[in-house]
């Protein structure tokens, strides 16, 4: 199981924001397609950040309402860390776990391909936690 499989299953569609809209702007986002974090890009469509609702709140309680009015780049995550479709589910869980990161932008030769989170990697994890589990049961079983 990898990265590419589970684009596959849930699709690839990546919401972006411009670094330079609103800190207001990328929240009404969120909050419109019940998501924790979009991806960042340049005037150019390069990825530049991720941006999560976490980044908001700590921007919110060090400026007050007033952060709101502040552009996406100011507050967002810069050091984006990505993965590659071929990466196994382990890689990614340990790469989320290790860099205490709940979104990885997937690239594919410079371009954005899809966005994995957390609980997409947790989803499959425990999908093939049970089915060895059940592959278990049925050797032993068989005798």
């Amino acid at each position: 199981m990898n990265a590419e499989a589970i684009l596959n299953e849930k699709g690839n569609e990546v919401i972006t924001i411009e670094e330079s809209a609103t800190i207001r702007d990328a929240a009404c986002t969120l909050d419109q397609r019940r998501i924790g974090a979009t991806v960042v890009v340049d005037g150019k469509g390069k990825v530049c950040g991720v941006l999560s609702e976490r980044d908001i709140t700590r921007q919110v309680a060090r400026e007050g309402a007033s952060a709101l009015d502040s552009q996406v780049s100011t507050c967002m995550s810069s050091n984006v860390i990505t993965a590659k479709r071929a990466d196994t589910v382990d890689e990614l869980l340990s790469c989320m776990t290790n860099r205490r990161i709940r979104h990885l932008p997937v690239m594919e030769a410079g371009t954005l391909v899809g966005v994995i989170s957390i609980g997409d990697v947790v989803k499959r994890k425990i999908a093939e936690t049970e089915a060895e589990a059940d592959a278990m049961k049925a050797y032993i079983a068989a005798g």
